[in-house]
């Protein structure tokens, strides 16, 4: 696994903090050892989790469409992160960020924040809730420089879910398959309307794993509307 995350990181152009690659080795066997007992992760050959999860996971530090070191100090939220991805990989390879890490299982929550304490990461919240709740709360609403999500949802459902998050001038970031297009140009009217600005989408390859994904973002130009998000209930039966 090493050596498969020291060439991608490289091919990446991702110089990672000293350190770095022996944390995510060690989180891939805590993740590993742990999805035995409870449903983390449907990827459990170790060379595919460091491929399909971190490096995928790590393509975000390298978004054109924020330059150079562009997360060097965010409060960054990840909704719906499921075992940490893509949040826990962004904080190992950029440890200034401010994370939150908001999971509606509380199970998961709680293997997170050992994870973090095995790890020694400092400046990560992981907080059980439900997405569309905790983004109606002051603490929460408008507060954070970028928001992601990897969670599977179409999306003008993740716009409406993650966008409140974000503070005007921050940005949203979906990571998406390539398929997504039509599921992208559904959401313009949600992005408008949730008090955001749809930016041009950007394929990258996975390196060494034939794969190649979609990362969508939408910068906050305002703050959300009153009202957003809806219900859980309301936003699947119909998008904005």
């Amino acid at each position: 696994m090493k050596d498969i995350l020291a060439q991608g990181f490289a091919d990446m152009g991702i110089v990672p903090p000293v350190g770095a690659v022996d944390k995510l080795c060690r989180y891939a066997q805590l993740l590993l050892e742990q999805n035995q007992v409870m449903n983390l992760t449907a990827i459990t050959q170790p060379e595919a989790v460091a491929r399909l999860h971190f490096l995928d996971s790590a393509a975000l530090l390298t978004w054109p469409g924020g330059g150079a070191g562009w997360l060097k100090n965010k409060r960054v939220v990840d909704v719906g992160t499921g075992a940490g991805f893509p949040g826990m990989v962004l904080k190992i390879l950029e440890p200034s960020i401010s994370l939150t890490l908001v999971d509606s299982l509380g199970k998961r929550v709680v293997w997170l924040e050992n994870i973090c304490k095995a790890l020694s990461l400092d400046g990560v919240r992981c907080i059980h809730g439900r997405a569309e709740e905790l983004a109606l709360e002051p603490e929460f609403r408008d507060r954070f420089d970028v928001s992601t999500s990897r969670a599977v949802a179409a999306f003008p459902s993740l716009c409406e879910l993650c966008l409140p998050y974000v503070k005007p001038g921050g940005v949203f970031l979906a990571m998406k398959s390539v398929e997504s297009s039509s599921e992208v140009e559904g959401g313009r009217e949600s992005v408008k309307r949730l008090g955001g600005k749809l930016l041009e989408p950007w394929d990258y390859a996975i390196p060494g794993g034939g794969v190649t994904h979609r990362l969508v973002g939408v910068h906050k130009v305002s703050p959300t509307p009153k009202g957003f998000p809806r219900s859980w209930g309301k936003i699947k039966k119909a998008a904005l």
